[in-house]
């Protein structure tokens, strides 16, 4: 039993398991929209947290295969379970399997269960964009914009398989609010690796404009996630508890912000981790709750 617990330890950390709070919790936020005025079912609920959850876990799988052989050459990655030998390729490969399966067999029981087919029709393009962003820093500097992007359509998704026929500006809010707010907070983390990056020629905003652009662009982007935020409070007719935190994620983005600095990135983690995960909790708690207790 204690094995056990130590392979699914493991896999779980080289996924990054609980990042998934980053995205569940606005993914959940636009079910509740999209079923407004009614409730969502349970097995709704259930069905959009495993597909969620497969989707990311598959497309972080991919990535880090995709990038085994830099992650093996970087101080700050080569404890990754791949390069170091803890999870093999074929291991990963298998494991990537089984977690795009699961993703398309909870898009097919939006349709068994719900008569709703888009989530299956829609399961691979979405999976083939989600494991593309994987090979954007070889491409262009933008790459943070493209994770945002993919992030940020869990929400979309989520409303589609709820209800497609409402799908309109709210959605489009909620997804723009959430790719500026990963993209600001990618921004950041892919401060770390500005020398890196450039002697491997990779691309990132920070390896090509320089690390102060690269922080005052994260907190454009923040800006842009609060405006969105407020907008979407606005149009869908939110009420106290939603702006309350709104407001709250407005303050934790200017922590997050001021913690790191171009001569110290000494508290990237903090900023990263601590502070983006409370900022998905909060907004996607008190925006259940307004729309639940409205």
């Amino acid at each position: 039993m204690t094995a056990l617990f130590a392979n699914v330890r493991t896999w779980g950390e080289m996924i990054k398991l609980s990042h998934s709070v980053f995205a569940l919790p606005f993914a959940l936020l636009g079910t509740f929209l999209a079923a407004r005025p009614q409730r969502p079912e349970w097995g709704q609920l259930g069905l959009i947290v495993v597909c969620m959850v497969a989707a990311r876990s598959a497309a972080m799988t991919f990535n880090r295969i995709c990038d085994a052989s830099i992650d093996a050459r970087n101080p700050r990655t080569a404890g990754r379970h791949i390069p170091r030998g803890l999870i093999g390729r074929g291991a990963a490969w298998a494991f990537w399997a089984g977690a795009a399966a699961l993703f398309a067999l909870g898009c097919a029981g939006f349709w068994q269960l719900y008569a709703n087919p888009w989530p299956l029709w829609l399961c691979t393009p979405v999976l083939l964009f989600l494991c593309f962003y994987s090979y954007t820093k070889r491409l262009t500097r933008w790459t943070h914009l493209v994770l945002g992007m993919a992030i940020a359509f869990s929400p979309v998704a989520a409303w589609i398989a709820i209800s497609p026929h409402t799908l309109g500006l709210a959605a489009a809010l909620l997804m723009g609010a959430v790719a500026f707010w990963i993209a600001g907070f990618d921004l950041i983390y892919a401060c770390q690796d500005v020398v890196f990056d450039r002697a491997e020629r990779l691309h990132s905003v920070p390896a090509r404009m320089g690390v102060p652009a690269a922080l005052w662009l994260a907190r454009l982007l923040h800006v842009l996630t609060v405006a969105a935020l407020i907008a979407l409070g606005l149009w869908a007719t939110l009420g106290v508890l939603y702006y309350v935190g709104v407001v709250c994620v407005a303050v934790l983005l200017t922590v997050e912000n001021a913690l790191v600095r171009p001569d110290d990135l000494s508290r990237v983690n903090i900023a990263f981790f601590t502070v983006n995960g409370v900022v998905g909790l909060v907004l996607g708690l008190l925006g259940v709750l307004d729309i639940v207790l409205s």
